[in-house]
């Protein structure tokens, strides 16, 4: 995308997702909004519509000319904001209307033909940060909460949203404006020798500010390596109902099941939603002693999974006789060895009904919790268990609490090295502020760069080039 700084020319986009649907929104956003729409929408009530001077909803009809030249009445609610006060920051309009895709395409059309031009992805975004309504961080939550895939990446996207991050930058820029403001004045009183901050002050509110930069940086750090979601791997003997238990979970037929043993030899992933809480399931290949071959490689793909495992779900299937359950004991306790934390599962409970499964959770526990989880066995067949389970699972991955400030990888990615200019400005202004003999010019100089910086983070400052990385990626229509 281009930065179009030209930002009076209506544009216009459909708003609501692609596909039929009961309603759809075409956005238009411009200084001259209103007059797209002349002559071919008719209010219900022209005098409220003329007259708008706050945020209102104007029903009425739009009249289309079909293929055939007749007019074509379509029932639209106009949602209109005359002023600034909109989320673009200037003259709004949003026509709510049947979510038939071709009549979206038709009126959209004649929007097009009237004025406006269609919107580039992020443009409606884009005029709000030019206005001043949103800063960078803001505009990159807002995409961050369109593509969110689950509920912590949706919280942590509205959080940024909201200004956590942003109001403790805007803080830290705003005390560092004013040691620059002190210093500056202090400057130009210099032949009368009055001091406006003493350098000790100055030395404690720069050491604040490097610490909470450091926070922030090693908050961004932690989010550009940490995985979106955890991971769970299913592991077990050969033909212990993995592969069924695996598509049982991820509501689809993914993993080849038949009655032979080693059938599957890859693993296979999937995403597994159960409300708030998000995983990524791992099909293994079943463990056995002696592997060479093929089976070996499966053998220590299976060996990573465990090792990047947030948990391990063990398959044992019911009615083992006495030599394959010493087996299945003895591989457990290896694969349990390389997890962080495991979950012993008794699974074909529907073909020994009269069997006696081990009942045993091995967990990394909380000093407040207890190390035991007990669970039932689990079928497939008879669809008994997964409550349990569920909860079992739910147990050991938890949701842990948010951290104030938290990044969104994007904006970890996009800021991290410009966190650690400030870092290194910050700690050249520090030192400087301890040699007796340095002038407060220069403690200036590096005050500015770490303004600067943190300027470009926030958008204070920007170019078309971050404007174009950031509002890239967002779709039309937002």
């Amino acid at each position: 995308m281009s930065v179009d700084f030209s930002v009076d020319q209506p544009i216009a986009a459909l708003a609501s997702p692609p596909g039929g649907a009961a309603r759809g929104m075409v956005r238009i956003s411009g200084t001259q909004v209103r007059h797209v729409l002349d002559h071919w929408f008719h209010p219900d009530d022209p005098e409220r519509w003329n007259q708008a001077r706050t945020a209102t909803m104007h029903p009425g009809l739009l009249r289309l000319a079909d293929e055939a030249g007749d007019d074509l009445s379509i029932s639209v609610q106009v949602l209109f904001w005359p002023h600034r006060r909109s989320y673009t920051g200037q003259p709004l309009i949003e026509l709510h209307l049947p979510g038939s895709p071709c009549l979206l395409e038709a009126v959209l059309g004649e929007v097009y033909r009237r004025g406006a031009r269609p919107a580039r992805p992020g443009e409606f975004t884009l005029r709000a940060f030019l206005a001043g309504k949103l800063d960078l961080l803001q505009a990159e939550a807002v995409l961050g909460v369109i593509d969110a895939r689950d509920h912590r990446e949706l919280q942590t996207a509205l959080g940024q949203l909201a200004g956590g991050i942003s109001h403790k930058l805007t803080l830290l820029r705003h005390d560092l404006l004013e040691l620059l403001a002190d210093l500056e004045a202090g400057l130009d009183f210099i032949e009368e020798d009055i001091e406006f901050i003493s350098r000790q002050n100055l030395i404690d509110r720069l050491s604040e500010a490097r610490a909470l930069v450091i926070d922030l940086l090693a908050q961004a750090g932690e989010r550009m390596q940490a995985r979106v979601r955890s991971q769970v791997v299913l592991a077990g003997l050969p033909n212990a109902g993995k592969s069924t238990l695996f598509n049982r979970l991820a509501q689809a037929a993914k993993a080849l099941v038949s009655p032979e043993q080693g059938t599957t030899r890859d693993f296979l992933t999937q995403t597994v939603q159960w409300n708030q809480l998000t995983f990524d399931l791992i099909d293994t290949a079943g463990w056995e002693n002696a592997v060479s071959g093929i089976a070996a490689a499966a053998q220590q793909q299976r060996v990573e999974q465990l090792q990047r495992a947030d948990l391990l779900i063990w398959c044992t299937a019911a009615g083992l006789d006495q030599l394959d359950s010493q087996s299945d004991q003895n591989l457990f306790a290896t694969a349990s060895a390389q997890a962080s934390t495991s979950i012993r599962l008794v699974t074909k409970t529907d073909l020994r009904p009269d069997s006696r499964p081990v009942h045993e959770i091995s967990a990394q526990a909380a000093p407040d919790s207890p190390s035991q989880f007990q669970i039932v066995g689990v079928s497939v067949l008879a669809e008994t268990g997964f409550d349990k389970l569920e909860q079992a699972i739910r147990y050991h991955l938890g949701s842990p609490p948010l951290r104030d400030g938290q990044w969104l990888g994007m904006t970890a990615a996009r800021c991290q090295e410009t966190l650690e200019c400030v870092v290194r400005a910050i700690d050249r202004a520090e030192s400087a502020a301890r040699e007796i003999n340095t002038g407060d010019e220069l403690i200036a100089v590096d005050l500015r760069e770490a303004l600067d910086q943190l300027g470009v983070i926030l958008g204070v400052i920007y170019t078309d080039d971050i404007l174009d990385r950031v509002f890239s990626k967002f779709c039309i229509g937002k």
